[in-house]
């Protein structure tokens, strides 16, 4: 298993490279450099504005309330390019407009209508929207970039852009003496402009005296319910190409390649396909075949430091001049979520190494958080999901909040299993094969909440049995190739059926009365249950056998008081014996 890691490859070195060099060195070579700037810049603004205001009618006798409410997005991605005067950058921007304005009155009011002597309760409401959506790609874009002795300037004109306005009236009557009819209309497309927008941050950025040449950073301004942020990547004098980002994404379960960007706070699921993405500029005149290489880098981790970073991909690309082109790959998560010695690992680092002609010319670094696979926990005979409470703390001391535990039951809802919900309850139960279709719900419920493609379960006596005909007959396969149940860990688990559970059946059926989930831990009622539930489906099995309480209920060995360690163990390869009962 190969580790993650990151951190900006060459910061450490520009850092100790100039160390030596004064800073007025280092500013006048970089004065030297009369080049316009090349790189990104995106520019967003979103507004968001509502209001609402109640009057009394003219009448007296009712209310008139209106909201309004306003949500618009701009956003614009400016490729930036030397011109052909010194000292000056053109740029071209693709644009994306879009706002909602949505106003609905609703007035009430009482009246007497005719041949009646007692008022009425009557109400109207209306419903006014309207919607405008406006873009353009290879738009020319204004971009001034200013530097001063240690701070410099970043500004932004952005042209019209045309779109269309759209709308729609709706309006619906109750209570009328006289019955009003609903109505509703549309409004066709009309053509409509978006003014020209100008942006500049406020002087305040600083230069990187090590890099002058290279600019990077965000700057955001609110007003008014209107956030503006602009965001840039910049350099002057230096190579043709370039990395403009590195980006992760994954897909969004159920959904086989519905892809989605993976944000740094939110991360993946161990076991998840993760589509690593890089996009490369090319700046220079000329047309240019680049190579990527996507390295795990170990700098800057307290343990593993000093190991040499790992190849994991190499792609290559030919990038027109004054383009951008994506490379990507799959690379499966599954068990990045902990180092090989048992440790968690709490991120990964991703380093993208772009080489023109063999020689590197830009890296970038990100992180990616990947937390463990969601576990799933089955109760047993006479138990519910209670008796997984403390599971969580445990999983989150473990690892981190991200590991999530999901006990069958607790949210009702998603499936429930019915086994005897208390100790010496005889009421009705649900079969096995019932209880295996509750937890296919439930971890259905659990891949869906954590966007996980694959889980682990932990079953607990009976619910291993459960757990094994779910995998048998109901787990579904993935286009991955890998199972659904990463792992199935069993817990005091009667994989050949419980001799307890053959003298308490047997003494119920003396009083005339019977049990189904009990029947089904018969010793007998397990010998066919095994017969046809063969499925493992590639899920490796692990089962935990307890012997602390000497022979009883006709077990001839040290046992957990309920299960024998041999009923347990069965033919499961991976196995441990340990002095627990039962029920710990």
């Amino acid at each position: 298993m190969t580790i993650l890691r990151t951190l900006p490859a060459l910061a450490i070195g520009a850092m100790l490279s100039s160390a030596a060099a004064p800073v007025a060195a280092q500013r006048g070579n970089a004065a030297k450099c009369t080049s316009g700037w090349a790189g990104t810049i995106q520019y967003s603004r979103n507004q968001a504005n509502s209001d609402s205001k109640t009057v009394t009618r003219l009448s007296g006798k009712g209310t008139q309330t209106t909201d309004w409410s306003l949500k618009a997005n701009y956003t614009a991605q400016i490729a930036v390019r030397p011109a052909a005067d010194a000292e000056y950058s053109t740029g071209l921007a693709n644009i994306n407009a879009s706002s909602v304005s949505t106003e609905t009155v609703a007035a009430n009011d009482r009246d007497i209508c005719p041949h009646q002597r007692v008022s009425q309760g009557m109400s109207g409401n209306f419903v006014s929207k309207s919607e405008t959506r406006a873009g353009g790609s290879g738009l020319e874009a204004g971009v001034d970039v200013t530097t001063d002795t240690d701070t410099y300037t970043v500004s932004v004109r952005l042209p019209e852009v045309n779109g269309t306005v759209s709308g729609s009236d709706s309006a619906s009557f109750s209570g009328q003496c006289k019955a009003k009819e609903a109505t509703s209309k549309s409004i066709a497309d009309l053509p409509t402009t978006i003014d020209a927008i100008r942006f500049s941050t406020d002087g305040e950025e600083r230069l990187n005296p090590g890099d002058p040449n290279r600019l990077t950073g965000s700057f955001s301004k609110s007003a008014y319910g209107v956030t503006e942020t602009l965001s840039w990547n910049l350099r002057r004098c230096g190579p043709a190409l370039r990395l403009v980002e590195v980006k992760f994404e994954d897909m969004r379960f159920p959904t086989w390649e519905a892809w989605q960007e993976i944000t740094e706070q939110t991360g993946t699921i161990d076991g998840n396909i993760v589509r690593i993405k890089a996009i490369v500029a090319n700046d220079g005149p000329d047309e240019r075949a680049a190579t990527v290489k996507f390295r795990e880098t170990y700098k800057g981790d307290k343990w593993d430091a000093a190991k040499p970073d790992a190849p994991i991909e190499e792609v290559s690309v030919v990038v027109p001049s004054g383009e951008q082109r994506e490379v990507t790959f799959q690379w499966d998560s599954s068990g990045y979520a902990w180092f090989d010695d048992g440790r968690p690992r709490l991120v990964q680092r991703i380093r993208a190494e772009l080489e023109d002609a063999g020689k590197k010319v830009d890296d970038m670094t990100r992180n990616l958080k990947v937390a463990p696979k969601p576990v799933v926990l089955v109760h047993g005979l006479w138990s519910n999901w209670r008796t997984w409470e403390p599971w969580q703390n445990i999983l989150t001391t473990s690892h981190s909040y991200d590991w999530k535990a999901f006990p069958v039951g607790e949210k009702p809802e998603h499936g429930r299993m019915s086994t005897g919900e208390e100790p010496g309850t005889l009421g009705p139960t649900n079969t096995i094969v019932q209880n295996a279709d509750q937890l296919g719900r439930y971890v259905e419920y659990a891949q869906k909440d954590r966007n996980a493609w694959h889980v682990d379960i932990v079953a607990h006596s009976m619910g291993g049995l459960i757990s094994r005909r779910y995998i048998h007959a109901e787990m579904p396969s993935f286009a991955d190739g890998k199972p659904q149940v990463a792992h199935l860990v069993m817990l005091g688990t009667p994989n050949q059926g419980s001799s307890c559970a053959d003298l308490m059946s047997a003494a119920l059926e003396l009083t005339g009365r019977s049990m189904t989930a009990l029947q089904e831990l018969q010793t007998s009622s397990v010998a066919k249950f095994n017969a046809v539930t063969t499925e493992r489906k590639g899920v490796p099995f692990s089962v935990l056998a307890g012997t602390i309480v000497p022979p009883v209920c006709r077990i001839f060995s040290m046992n957990d008081g309920v299960v024998a360690p041999m009923s347990a163990i069965w033919t499961i390869a991976d196995n441990v014996q340990q002095r627990v009962l039962h029920t710990d």
